[in-house]
């Protein structure tokens, strides 16, 4: 018998509550910086802390959860988030930030790993499509109402404080309530060097997402600020993106189950990477163009993570798929921890175009060993294509109890 919504509900609350908090910071944070004078490649490392963060959490909370119950460990991960983006307005200076973001980043990873388990165990067979449609729901709409707070009220430390107070809000449903936790098991894991043997190319893509979607997203606030444009058209540009990134899961997701990941991957990553020069014939643009081409770039980028989670997983047999999981997470981990900091050096050395630089460099590097790849090894019989399932954003798919 498939599940009732109210029985998962308080947790789909929760994590919408966190996206939101995660949707203001995400652009706000380097709005701020600039206006203190701070170099882009002390911008960049900020946002690199908060990806560091986010990797530690995802391989030390799993072994706190187990310990404390999914319950507990949801509220004591929202409080720790809400405490580093509180202190956040008392210790303003990029190096405080970079710590506390760390911190956040690493509450957010328990949090993730805690939804996604929690959903799982209540899923079955039948009913876990709709049920991770809804947590994909709940995540991208609360990460897009963040960017449209600021396009409404202009970037202050106030507005910290109002993320942590959304981080806060996100422990009440699961307080209150108190679901049913779910069994919680530690999991076998993957390491990066046996996911490169399964799926050299599925590997590339989920360490691609994170290089390049990370730094996008993280210093397109600055790129813009750069070019003269305002806060909310910031907030705009933000809203854009992350509209595009979910309308197009979806239908890359069907045309990945009927030509193969590759090709699509492969189409993914030398569109993205065409717009990125796109961005860089535009130069100083009006903010329609821009506009476009920020959801363009946002949207052909955004399924290169599910493309390589779908990848991997053809290739392996279902009961390894937690493990592949994790350790595309560490893949995605250690490209949104290099990213944004080696794209803020290249924005100071080569201006705000040294962002579409690196990301055209990224694209044309992992489009060429995706070729590479198909040439030397063909497709998996299309019975043996798992489904594709698109993933939040940030890429969110963690180690969880699944029958999948």
């Amino acid at each position: 018998m498939a599940p009732s919504v109210v029985s998962f509900l308080p947790v789909l609350l929760g994590i919408a509550s966190a996206q939101v908090a995660q949707g203001i910071l995400g652009p706000l944070i380097p709005l701020l910086l600039v206006e203190q004078g701070v170099s882009t490649s002390s911008i960049g490392m900020v946002a690199s802390a908060h990806s560091a963060g986010f990797l530690i959490g995802s391989i030390f909370c799993q072994r706190i959860i187990p310990r404390l119950g999914h319950g507990r460990a949801f509220v004591v991960f929202a409080v720790l988030a809400a405490d580093a983006i509180l202190l956040m307005a008392l210790w303003q200076s990029p190096l405080g930030w970079a710590v506390l973001r760390a911190a956040q980043g690493a509450a957010y990873a328990g949090l993730c790993i805690i939804a996604e388990s929690w959903l799982n165990a209540r899923a079955d067979n039948a009913s876990r499509g709709r049920i991770f449609a809804l947590y994909m729901i709940a995540s991208w709409g609360g990460g897009m109402l963040g960017p449209v707070v600021l396009s409404l009220v202009p970037p202050s430390v106030l507005l910290i404080v109002g993320a942590g107070m959304a981080y806060a809000t996100a422990l009440l449903p699961v307080a209150l309530v108190q679901p049913a936790s779910p069994v919680a098991n530690m999991h076998a894991r993957m390491g990066l060097l046996a996911l490169l043997r399964v799926s050299p190319v599925g590997l590339a893509c989920g360490l691609s997402a994170g290089l390049a979607n990370s730094s996008f997203h993280a210093l397109t606030p600055v790129y813009l600020q750069n070019l003269g444009h305002s806060a909310a058209s910031v907030g705009l540009f933000a809203v854009g993106a992350n509209l595009a990134g979910l309308l197009i899961q979806m239908p890359a997701g069907v045309l990945s189950d009927r030509i193969g990941r590759r090709p699509v991957a492969l189409m993914s990553l030398l569109s993205a990477g065409a717009v990125a020069v796109g961005f860089l014939v535009a130069g100083a643009a009006p903010l329609p163009v821009l506009l476009v081409l920020g959801a363009a770039l946002s949207g052909l980028a955004a399924p290169l993570y599910g493309l390589g989670a779908g990848l991997t997983n053809d290739r392996l047999d279902s009961g390894d798929a937690v493990a592949a999981a994790g350790a595309l997470l560490i893949a995605w981990s250690v490209g949104a921890t290099i990213g944004p900091a080696v794209a803020g050096v290249a924005m100071e050395r080569f201006g705000p175009a040294g962002l579409f630089m690196y990301l055209v460099a990224i694209f044309a590097g992992m489009a060429l060993f995706t070729a590479w790849r198909m040439m030397l090894r063909g497709e998996p019989p299309r019975e043996r294509r798992t489904a594709f399932v698109p993933a939040p954003t940030p890429p969110a798919r963690l180690p969880a109890n699944t029958d999948a």
